[in-house]
């Protein structure tokens, strides 16, 4: 065979928050706005509030009554917990700034499935919150609340689950917090987790929109909020597409993480690319919407012999470990080449790790196991995956770069960079601002650079005994092949991740 060109990229489909990161924007609103929710984030003084200034007793009551309709149980604890934990706290110092509400996810998981949801018509529905496309306007903070109940426990939604059209209600939507996964989060509280998210979900959401009400003013932040989501998030999967299409549209092989379905959807009728690729996507339930996915070049590669084998690699996972892998973040198929008479099977894997980058390495291992212990020797193995590797990792804590490079080629396994990755080769340059639900990821404008996540996260792998990569990888954050040292996603370039691309040859071609 022809050296295959190999391109790895996370799209990151759940970010559809304009106000998430830091971009350069020459607007004297939008950055007198940013400005101001730093300070007040910071340094709030008297406007630190008790979160029950903001989100009053009437609120709970009549939030706690809806989820009862709803059929959550064991209420009376959920607002005792309320009550006795976060009622009393401040809004910033003890609510926003608080990190164990961002380690637990009390705040964030909600968002995650509910920000964004992709309607079975193409469309989409956000929740009624400033961190979002939500082209509605509030006219006021107890017209905002009207909405954000009725969007979670009244209107239901037409969606897409398990290939089917269905009617559900945002709540229908929700994942309980698993301590395996988040092990901050105490037995009681995972009991009690949706419960427990909506109403740390809602606070959140209130205190925002309380927050922009008083450094802007309603009418200034709802109209910067359409200004900015149109540039960055309404005409995102137009660009994904583009960048796909017009700068790699001759890779043979496209690994990609954190696709949406309705992504899926439009990869499929795209004109040019559903021409020359064919999607592979693992089968899900659906509620994450959030997936690996592998685009294969028709000609190539037969999609007719594709076989999904993610549940089989998933079974090598260790079974005395919790890996963090949530549904959808691995897919693999095996699929054979469609070049004429020279035609062999291959592993085709794409993985989005976990935040910490603590499930890479047991996802690699389970991902070699699969293929020494259960595939017919000799079957070629190329892995695209957003690693989510530090330049100086933690124990415990976070994945260190050079511990993973010394990892796969223990497995047998090299990459396009090599078998020791450069620490530098960062393929993230972003930092978080304090308008999105994780605050203990948010940094200051002056500490973009000193605190944000600049880090080397993707990769391509394979067995060097099988491959090699032929040319230099390539990195990329504007859209045509070059890296500029500067944070993104930026107004062209929609992720916050580079691609990476190669060309990779059979040893034995």
């Amino acid at each position: 065979m022809e050296p295959m060109e190999a391109a790895s990229w996370n799209v990151a489909a759940i970010n559809n928050n304009p106000f998430e990161y830091w971009i350069s924007y020459d607007d004297d609103a939008y950055n007198g706005m940013m400005e101001d929710v730093q300070r007040f984030i910071e340094a709030p003084g008297d406007d630190d509030v008790p979160v029950s200034e903001v989100i009053n007793d009437g609120m709970v009551g009549e939030l706690m009554e809806l989820m009862k309709a709803y059929g959550w149980t064991d209420l009376d604890a959920v607002e005792a917990k309320w009550n006795d934990e976060f009622r009393d706290r401040k809004i910033v110092s003890g609510f926003l700034k608080d990190k164990e509400i961002g380690n637990k996810r009390l705040a964030s998981m909600l968002d995650r499935v509910t920000n964004t949801i992709n309607l079975a018509d193409g469309s989409q529905a956000y929740r009624p919150t400033p961190i979002n496309c939500y082209q509605d306007t509030f006219s006021s903070f107890a017209d905002w609340w009207a909405h954000w109940k009725t969007f979670m426990f009244k209107d239901k939604l037409r969606v897409r689950l398990k290939g089917k059209e269905v009617e559900v209600l945002p709540a229908d939507l929700l994942l309980p917090i698993k301590r395996s996964k988040y092990p901050a989060i105490t037995p009681e509280e995972e009991a009690m987790s949706l419960p427990l998210q909506t109403i740390c979900a809602a606070a959140f959401d209130g205190i925002l929109v309380h927050m922009l009400n008083k450094v802007a003013g309603q009418e200034t932040w709802q109209d910067l909020r359409k200004q900015l989501s149109n540039a960055l998030n309404r005409q995102k999967n137009v660009r994904t597409l583009q960048v796909l299409d017009e700068t790699y549209g001759s890779a043979d092989v496209i690994f990609l993480q954190e696709v949406a379905g309705a992504f899926i959807t439009s990869l499929e009728q795209h004109p040019s690319l559903s021409q020359r690729y064919s999607v592979l996507a693992p089968v899900t339930s659906g509620k994450r919407d959030q997936l690996s996915v592998i685009l294969i070049k028709k000609g190539v590669f037969d999609a007719s012999t594709a076989k999904d084998v993610t549940d089989a690699v998933a079974a090598k996972f260790p079974s005395d470990v919790d890996v963090p892998v949530a549904e959808g973040d691995l897919a693999a198929f095996l699929v054979a080449s469609g070049s004429g008479t020279d035609t062999r099977s291959f592993l085709l894997a794409s993985f989005h790790g976990d935040t910490n980058g603590l499930a890479t390495i047991p996802v690699v291992k389970a991902v070699t196991d699969y293929v020494k212990e259960d595939l017919e020797s000799g079957i070629p193995l190329l892995f695209g995956l957003d690693a989510n590797t530090y330049e100086e990792g933690k124990p415990g804590k976070t994945q260190d770069v050079l511990e993973f490079g010394k990892f796969f080629v223990e497995q047998g396994l090299t990459s396009t960079w090599g078998d020791v990755p450069r620490p530098t080769e960062y393929t993230t340059f972003n930092a978080r601002t304090f308008l999105q639900p994780q605050l203990n990821k948010a940094v200051t404008k002056e500490e973009v650079r000193a605190k944000g996540d600049v880090n080397p996260k993707d990769f391509i792998l394979f067995f060097k005994d099988q491959m090699e990569a032929s040319t230099p990888t390539v990195k990329d954050n504007t859209g045509d092949r070059t890296f500029v040292e500067a944070v993104f996603p930026t107004l062209t370039f929609p992720s916050d991740h580079a691609v990476i691309s190669a060309k990779v040859k059979l040893l034995d071609a």
